[in-house]
């Protein structure tokens, strides 16, 4: 399997010079943050145990392949039976900086450089999480985290936090109140998860990392702009936040003035069972928005006897609510488990994430101490995505989503993936990821695929 993936990043496109370029671009941030590194180890040696300021840096490119497959038809948003590689490429600087007493400032500039599969459409459950829905050849920069917590100490210091991206280290009550506002990914705070989360370390396919049917706020890049406050005692966890959304569905800017929100609250347990560390989380959100209804888009397709492309002209304020429940659960040394289950009113058109109603996905994360290979990791999981009834007729008029619509659908079917990966360093600071993903009816339709694909992840971080 290795040997295919080498074989599919060896078939370079024509994005290679574009590249290259993107190497240099890099070269910057890191000097920058080399310089910086210098005086945050200074801050350290000042007060040892606590940093006053840090950074961080990271890059990861993903390169991703599908096979040939079934396709008797196609829509705007399908997934093309026949497709090159594409790639995406992404550097970040981490930049912390302690302002006063339990307040910290984090800024995230980021390049960003390549495409998803299909410009990433064509699976409601999309194959890499490191695939934004804006893609460009060239590189270019954007600031995507830029945000301030404020740590309100309720109970006296229980022990150090260490030091990571977006973290400094020093002391944090146990019990505690956490104020969180500005920029970030709702994603960061919300709906976590140990084993996965992360698609620049662990699993890639977005019904995975995140709860499916959870439609988060967010612009075309995954980040939103609000606020949040977190309430931590012991194992419990309360947060609650308000965050704007994209000014239309899917779109590139945030309603700066938070006409179009969304509201969320989490509760979380963390636990010991059998002498090993678990954790459940049950999530709620409501949207705020201007949303076409899929009952008023079907009604027009009935009296015109077409179905709209574009949906703007149906677009009234309306309400969508969901909920999303995931666990995990370290099941024997160096093994662990996750369940997600999410679920939303399936009413109206999709909004900022992707067009998943109903989800199901579960999974083992294992280390590889048990073919004595310590610090490999090999992850393993399946996910179930579903339409509600009206999405189905919605689709199968010949309605676009945000991410699937294959112009019919008259062979409906719950999308079902299947994702494997195994990663293994190469020295201190690079690690490298084979996955592979296997779509069943990709976008709910049982008349294409199934699709196989193959990803090679190469990743730096410090």
């Amino acid at each position: 399997m290795m040997m295919v993936l080498f074989n599919m990043v060896a078939r370079r496109n024509s994005l290679a010079e574009a590249r290259h370029a993107s190497a240099l671009a890099w070269l910057p941030a890191m000097l920058l943050g080399a310089g910086l590194g210098l005086m945050a180890r200074q801050a350290m040696a000042a007060d040892a145990g606590q940093e006053e300021w840090n950074w961080h840096v990271q890059a990861t490119s993903t390169t991703q392949r599908h096979g040939s497959f079934s396709s008797p038809y196609a829509g705007p948003n399908s997934l093309p039976p026949h497709e090159s590689a594409k790639e995406t490429v992404d550097a970040t600087l981490f930049l912390g900086l302690r302002l006063w007493k339990g307040g910290e400032l984090y800024l995230n500039p980021e390049l960003d450089q390549g495409y998803g599969l299909a410009n990433t459409l064509g699976a409601a459950g999309f194959t890499s999480g490191d695939a934004y829905k804006v893609g460009h050849d060239s590189v270019y920069g954007r600031l995507h985290r830029a945000f301030l917590r404020q740590t309100l100490a309720l109970g006296p210091d229980a022990g150090i936090v260490e030091a990571g991206a977006n973290q400094l280290a020093g002391a944090r009550p146990d019990e505690r109140l956490t104020l969180t506002l500005g920029k970030i990914s709702v994603v960061d705070l919300f709906d976590g998860n140990s084993y996965a989360h992360d698609p620049r370390a662990d699993f890639l396919n977005w019904a995975v990392i995140d709860s499916g049917a959870f439609d988060y706020a967010a612009d075309s890049w995954g980040f939103s702009a609000g606020a949040t406050a977190e309430w931590v005692r012991g194992d419990w966890s309360l947060r609650g936040g308000f965050y704007a959304m994209s000014k239309r569905p899917n779109g590139e800017t945030l309603d700066g003035k938070f006409g179009q929100r969304q509201w969320l609250v989490e509760a979380e347990r963390r636990f010991i069972w059998m002498g090993r560390p678990g954790a459940v989380r049950l999530l709620g959100f409501v949207t705020e928005a201007r949303m076409a209804s899929y009952v008023d888009a079907l009604n027009l397709f009935q009296a015109t006897g077409q179905m709209p492309t574009d949906l703007a002209p149906l677009r009234r304020f309306q309400r969508k609510h969901g909920v999303a429940f995931n666990a995990e659960q370290e099941v024997a040394q160096g093994v662990g488990a996750f369940v997600r289950c999410s679920w939303n009113d399936g009413r109206t058109e999709a909004y900022d994430f992707t067009d998943i109603n109903r989800s199901v996905a579960a999974g083992l994360q294992i280390k590889g101490s048990f073919w004595r290979q310590p610090e490999h990791t090999l992850g393993l999981a399946l996910a179930s995505n579903g339409l509600s009834g009206q999405a189905r007729r919605f689709f199968a008029a010949g309605g676009l989503g945000i991410l699937v619509g294959d112009g019919m659908l008259p062979h409906a079917a719950n999308e079902r993936i299947l994702e494997a990966y195994y990663k293994f360093p190469l020295g201190r600071f690079l690690s490298v990821t084979g996955d592979y993903q296997h779509l069943r009816n990709p976008a709910y339709n049982a008349d294409r695929g199934p699709v196989s694909a193959l990803a090679l992840r190469l990743h730096a971080e410090y």
